[in-house]
């Protein structure tokens, strides 16, 4: 679809598009047994735009959703774009202070909340259920709240209801995941959004023919814009699951007879953790995305299921600027060529601003041929938004290098490599050899700040122990023949889960606030307590 032009770069156009092309034909399968066909949604968001209209919502009001993958949020989305109305998708995980400063930054319109969050909604955002402000997926019981399906029972649709947006319009306001402060929202255009869509599918190669199975939440960009938008654009089948499961995922691989899917963060080692089985390529999956991909067990996963790991580089922000070529052998943190025909990228210094040779790790930064396919800024974050540019680049904050191929390797967050001894750590790949140790179930790295470390940091290891007992100097003796001498934790600290967002990342500004504690083995300490004491001689 990307020869329509820019304009109709939007989802309600590929809606439409593929709903007069394929009519009843499935897009969306759920786990609870409905389903969307193309022609079902085209014709019930209209409704809902006229619904939406009803209460008073127009071109560039603000719409939050708070609801879990389900048609609803569907509807909800296509039917808000067809105001020409910006929607907010919020996490179902947030509470409290979380969950008041995306509403209180956003300050809906109104509020599409599902029964089950009203009381989270309640608690921090009580004037949104107040004066019509509301309206309730399966409010049942619950005459003060409007319900959702009295939107949709619109006798008619006026044409005037339906407003048609275009590709530089905003479509959505999307909140940063907020591991390292206030989460940002990203006020992204409709073509940004489409192009998501349309260039997911380019990197999994898919078409009408393949199915692909949604285990993320639809409030992610990767749920709703890479994988959904890439099966709208596409035409094929999505079927969506409530939640991922590790344990659960082999059987929704057979359950839904997927082609494709994707994964993030540490959910393919969740996966490859499940005992093994005889069968566990005994399926139809055929390719997987996954970001990023450790050489610790990139290989292993494809061998073990049967399937090839595509890797891609992009972010919220700046969209997919790079995808792996699938006649490449697989090679852990290699993103792949520029996508050249959409962005520029470059790696820079990020202090000087040099711009860096092959092989020279620095930051990757981005510039878009259009700037309807980027981000346009931080909601009401001027500051922010003005220091994630210089120059007319975008800055990722991410550490990479590209090769001598023009191909991109993503190393790690540059606030997540650690400084020591002049040497740069990243925080991943000493993640990735502690992970691989049977007694440690999840760990994460941060560099922390002590008195006899001057202006460098020192490594410090957060783990989740597989097993009772484990001790700190097993983990060290793990770690050294392993890893680079200057990269082995000083400080280790075993808690009993690490604090993630709802996309799976861990939160680890509070371990660097945390620093070193009470709780905190010190391996330099120990070695200097066993190190004999020379009296002197007599």
């Amino acid at each position: 679809m990307l020869d329509l032009p820019r304009e109709r770069w939007t989802f309600t156009h590929a809606l439409r598009r593929q709903a007069a092309a394929r009519g009843d034909e499935t897009y969306c399968a759920f786990d609870d047994g409905r389903s969307l066909s193309y022609k079902t949604l085209d014709e019930q968001s209209n409704r809902l735009a006229a619904g939406l209209a009803s209460l008073g919502i127009g071109p560039h009001d603000r719409v939050a959703l708070i609801a879990p993958n389900s048609e609803e949020f569907l509807l909800t989305m296509h039917g808000v774009h067809k105001r020409r109305a910006v929607l907010v998708p919020i996490s179902t995980e947030l509470r409290g202070d979380f969950l008041t400063h995306q509403l209180s930054n956003c300050e809906p319109a109104l509020v599409v909340v599902h029964a089950d969050h009203l009381s989270t909604i309640a608690a921090c955002w009580p004037s949104a259920l107040t004066g019509g402000r509301t309206v309730v997926i399966g409010a049942g019981e619950r005459p003060a709240y409007r319900d959702f399906s009295e939107l949709l029972s619109a006798a008619s649709v006026g044409d005037e209801a339906v407003l048609v947006p275009e590709g530089r319009d905003v479509a959505l306001i999307l909140y940063t995941s907020g591991t390292t402060g206030r989460s940002k929202g990203v006020v992204m255009p409709h073509a940004h959004c489409f192009l998501f869509g349309a260039l997911f599918a380019r990197a999994l190669w898919l078409d009408a023919n393949d199915r692909f199975l949604v285990t993320m939440p639809m409030f992610h960009v990767n749920a709703l814009l890479m994988s959904l938008g890439a099966c709208l654009i596409s035409g094929m089948r999505a079927e969506v699951v409530k939640r991922f499961s590790a344990s659960r995922w082999l059987a929704d691989v057979r359950r839904s007879g997927a082609t494709a899917t994707n994964a993030l963060g540490v959910m393919p080692e969740f996966i490859l953790g499940q005992p093994p089985a005889p069968d566990d390529a005994t399926h139809s999956l055929r390719r997987m995305m996954a970001v990023p991909i450790s050489k610790q067990w990139g290989a292993a996963f494809e061998a073990r299921f049967g399937v090839q790991l595509i890797q891609v580089y992009g972010m919220t922000e700046c969209n997919i600027v790079s995808i792996g070529d699938r006649a490449d052998p697989l090679q852990p943190g290699c993103a792949g060529p520029i996508v050249a025909d959409h962005f520029d990228v470059a790696i820079r210094d990020p202090s000087s601003w040099e711009r860096l040779p092959s092989g020279a790790i620095g930051e990757i930064v981005v510039r878009p041929h259009d700037p309807s396919c980027f981000m346009q800024g931080y909601f009401r974050m001027e500051a922010e938004s003005a220091a994630a540019w210089r120059d007319g680049w975008f800055r990722t904050g991410d550490a990479g290098w590209m090769d001598e191929r023009g191909r991109l390797h993503f190393v790690d967050r540059i606030r997540d490599t650690v400084r020591r001894r002049g040497e740069n750590i990243s925080s991943f790949e000493v993640e990735q050899v502690l992970n691989a140790h049977p007694d440690v179930a999840e760990s994460a790295v941060v560099g922390v700040k002590v008195a006899d470390a001057g202006d460098e940091d020192e490594v410090k290891a957060v783990l989740v122990a597989a097993r009772v007992g484990v001790t700190p100097e097993e983990l060290v003796e793990w770690c050294r023949p392993r890893m680079p001498r200057h990269a082995v934790p000083r400080f280790i600290e075993f808690v009993s889960a690490l604090e993630k967002t709802p996309t799976g990342k861990v939160r680890k500004q509070a371990l660097r606030e945390a620093g070193v504690n009470a709780a905190t083995w010190d391996r330099e300490a120990v070695e200097r307590a066993r190190r004999p004491v020379d009296k002197g001689k007599p």
